[in-house]
């Protein structure tokens, strides 16, 4: 006897289960109902068409009702709402556009219902401007409005999946993005530490993100809306996509006797069966098996939503196949980054009280000496016995093949011990020898067997410095580019030679920038009697667990969504050119234009990891080697190369073709030769075409490496008074001078025993300075201050207040700080970190040059 099949939804469940039950039984009768037009949609690829990277609509349709029927033989009936089910009578109750209300009889019934976007009551929640993304309908609806409305501002409400992916692709589309997430961090999946990434990108990208707020309320003004947050931030909107989740749409089914779990999805067993006979039920409506913990959960992907329909359908035809549970395995694009995740993340093991182990590593997607690799950031999660629990990773090249790895290995329930064992394809453009995926294999098994014990970002800062020694293992120039506060720097290829500055009566904590010579240098301790750990993923995951998204504001008359720029409040000393960052990095997006397009160069520098002047002492010695006519690529890690080439290439008539940056990294192109070359000539005439010249402006440049008080007072004299004349002053602070811009009143920052010498011996501030001459140790200073007063001559702190008032650009000396230990949080507010390329080129855009 033939089976009359029915199928209640298509897209990923549905549509899978029709096309496998065909595929098993040809003579079956398969009915298949959809409440709307498309039974089977790309809607994955949503997001894509309205940004536009997907041109063709027709391409997100995957099978028509007619295909399907042609093809399959299926009866395929769209705009047709299942509303009941008599599961007694076997029966269903379908709400037709064309037919009405009628009755459908069925042998068995798959339901694939899927999930609906959330609406909560908040005021307001109803306005037109206000738009969901779930189905094809709703995508048209929204590029429609973003085609034909003129919009400027868009705010997305919930940074999951969806919500990352609408904020990115209405951002290509130009528009001024604004994403709000709730809780404290975007994609659910990632754990704190590691979801930074994807943060940083969108901001980098331009998206502004605000965390931890969530939406009280939507007012109308105007052609938009006011957002209105529970923190009392308002963000102004042309548009507003919401995203903040979705619910199983089984509303359909509450008086059908079908069981449901604590969050309203439709309980079935391994076979996809629900409790009702002849019923099965797959896709985001259905509650699962984790694979990892065994307990309930809810995971709308799909991929298990596709493996689920073939299941229910095996089953009507008596194949007994079963569902062993979903993983979670997913994967996002975020601008050009890559962010991948599957198994159980921390805050869902510490829920359910399951022990485990962590580990991060940063290797390369390929072979360090092959051009075109990118590192990528990768955390292993583990329990002692080995059994994998999760994985998360984010990188830019070759990070899918990576999860995918560890995902089978989980799911043919292999341990870490496998990771370190599996033999992966190699050759330099695609791996190394040791893939990253056999490199955490590694780390794990040293954690496990003892030979290697490792401590996490957030023990650092929660350490007792009394018991502990903290060593940053790296080189000299990347510890003066950015520490850890409290550590010592000891190269690890120096250990050896001074091991008898590390304290045996602590336990030594090292670290290095990703960990791997955090490793070797805890290993050469070990040895040496010391207690050890290393922290694992080094600096660079320590910053990352750091990172907090800027300040954002979005009213009616932005002309871009504004980040605040601020110092982060962290206990990470990032010194090298903070305020060149800062100035670099308003706006990410908006790079200038290039004559330069075609990447191409005769010589490669990679200077990363190089704190200022090293970049542009390296420039200059490779392309002093080089032809002229010959492009130099360099690659530095110091933000401040971003200023620092284009000055450098003005003052010595090379000629900076391109710019850009690109994944934490600025890249110059150099032509050797062909630059603008500064004029000597200082008439009126320079204003007009000097064939390629930059005419030289009547710029002043004050070098002041004295701090003497009377030195300083000359210094401030000057420049206000060239700055009243109308001109462009810039003040250059160096050395001794830096005490002048120290403020008063002690800072409590964290530094060396050295540093802090320095930091003591050294007057703190204007008022602390002694005179040159006749100090008569602080007499003449005080003789000196009370004439002046006396005689109403501004003090020194007015003079530096009213150099600031009126634009002289007061800069401190990056190197120096490194070399005096002081940190930028001592120093007076709006001065700025400089280092010797942005010095040089003011000072060669200046008539008048003066050290002090």
């Amino acid at each position: 006897m033939n089976k009359r099949v029915l199928i209640v939804g298509g897209v990923a469940g549905g549509a899978s289960a029709a096309a496998r039950l065909r595929r098993l039984d040809e003579n079956s009768e398969i009915v298949m109902f959809e409440r709307g037009e498309y039974i089977s949609f790309a809607n994955c690829g949503l997001p894509y068409y309205i940004g536009e990277t997907i041109k063709e609509r027709e391409k997100l349709l995957v099978q028509t009702p007619e295909a399907m029927n042609e093809r399959f033989n299926i009866d395929v009936r769209i705009n047709s709402d299942v509303i009941g089910i008599d599961a007694k009578n076997k029966k269903v109750k379908v709400k037709s556009k064309d037919k009405g209300e009628y009755e459908e009889s069925y042998d068995y019934l798959i339901l694939s219902p899927g999930a609906a976007p959330l609406k909560p009551p908040i005021e307001g929640i109803q306005s037109d401007k206000i738009f969901t993304l779930r189905n094809v309908p709703d995508t048209d609806k929204i590029k429609s409005y973003v085609d034909n409305k003129n919009i400027k501002n868009a705010v997305v409400i919930g940074g999951g999946y969806i919500g990352v992916e609408m904020a990115e692709n209405l951002k290509e589309r130009g528009l001024n993005v604004a994403l709000v997430e709730a809780a404290p961090h975007i994609l659910a999946p990632f754990d704190s530490d590691m979801v930074t990434y994807a943060e940083k990108e969108l901001e980098d990208n331009g998206v502004g993100i605000v965390l931890n707020d969530g939406v009280k309320a939507f007012k109308e003004e105007g052609t938009g809306l006011n957002v209105v947050l529970n923190s009392g931030k308002t963000l102004y909107a042309d548009i507003v996509i919401l995203a903040i989740g979705v619910k199983p749409d089984t509303a359909f089914l509450k008086d059908s006797g079908i069981e449901f779990g604590p969050r309203g999805h439709i309980i079935t067993n391994s076979k996809m069966e629900t409790n009702l006979e002849g019923v099965y039920a797959v896709g985001d409506a259905v509650e699962v098996v984790d694979f990892v913990n065994g307990g309930k959960t809810a995971i709308a992907l799909a991929g298990p939503a596709n493996k689920q329909g073939r299941i229910a359908a095996d089953n009507v035809c008596g194949l007994n196949s079963t569902y062993k549970g979903t993983m979670g395995s997913a994967i996002i694009k975020v601008f050009d980054l890559t962010g991948t995740s599957t198994g159980n993340n921390e805050r869902t093991l510490k829920a359910k009280n399951i022990p485990y182990r962590v580990i991060y590593l940063h290797p390369n997607s390929s072979a360090g000496y092959y051009p075109g690799g990118s590192p990528m950031s990768m955390k292993l999660i583990f329990n002692d016995e080995g059994k994998i629990l999760g994985a998360q990773a984010f990188g830019y090249v070759g990070v899918d093949k990576r999860m995918d790895d560890i995902a089978t290995t989980m799911r043919l329930g292999g341990t870490i011990y496998d990771l370190a064992e599996l033999e992966l394809t190699y050759a330099p453009p695609y791996s190394s020898a040791k893939d990253p995926v056999n490199m955490a294999g590694f780390i794990a098994e040293n954690v496990l067997t003892g030979r290697h014990e490792v401590v996490l970002p957030e023990d650092i800062d929660n350490r007792d410095r009394s018991k502990t020694q903290l060593i940053d293992v790296r080189t000299d120039e990347e510890y003066s580019n950015g520490r850890i506060q409290g550590s010592i720097n000891i190269p690890v290829d120096n250990l050896r030679d001074r091991i008898d500055e590390v304290d045996k009566n602590k336990e030594i904590l090292v670290h290095c920038q990703v960990g791997l010579r955090g490793y070797i240098a805890a290993r050469i301790l070990m040895a040496n009697g010391f207690k050890v750990k290393n922290l694992t993923g080094g600096y660079k995951t320590y910053t990352m667990s750091k990172f907090k998204p800027r300040e954002v504001t979005m009213d009616k008359d932005s002309k871009d969504s504004s980040m605040d720029l601020r110092e982060e409040d962290m206990d990470v000393s990032l010194e090298s050119n903070s305020n060149e960052y800062k100035e670099t990095h308003k706006d990410n997006v908006k790079q200038e234009d290039s004559e330069y397009k075609d990447g191409s160069f005769d010589k490669n520098l990679d200077a990363c990891g190089l704190s200022c002047p090293g970049p542009l002492m390296k420039v200059n010695s490779v392309i002093g080697d080089m032809k002229e006519g010959e492009i130099l690529k360099a690659t530095a890690s110091d933000q401040g190369f971003y200023e620092d080439i284009k000055s450098w290439c003005e003052r010595t008539n090379n000629k900076l073709v391109d710019r850009k940056k690109e994944k934490g990294n600025i890249i110059a192109f150099i032509r050797k030769g062909n630059g603008k070359q500064v004029s000597s000539n200082n008439s009126s005439e320079d204003s007009e075409d000097t064939g390629g010249m930059i005419s030289q402006r009547d710029n002043k440049t004050l070098v002041v490496f004295s701090g003497d008080f009377d030195k300083a007072m000359a210094s401030f004299i000057i420049a206000n008074g060239a700055a009243a004349m109308g001109k462009k002053v810039t003040m250059f602070f160096t050395f001794w001078g830096l005490n002048i811009l120290r403020k008063h009143e002690r800072v409590p920052v964290q530094k060396g025993a050295i540093d802090k010498m320095f930091g003591i011996m050294m007057p703190r501030g204007a008022k602390r300075l002694k005179l040159s001459k006749m100090n008569m140790m602080g007499m003449g200073t005080k003789m000196m201050q009370k004439v002046m007063k006396d005689k109403n001559v501004s003090s020194l702190d007015d003079l530096i207040k009213s150099a600031m008032k009126s634009g002289i650009e007061i800069v401190a000396c990056q190197m120096t700080l490194d070399v005096m230990g002081l940190k930028k949080e001592e120093l007076i507010d709006g001065v700025k970190i400089g280092g010797v390329g942005y010095y040089l080129g003011e000072a060669e855009d200046s008539n008048v040059n003066l050290f002090i």
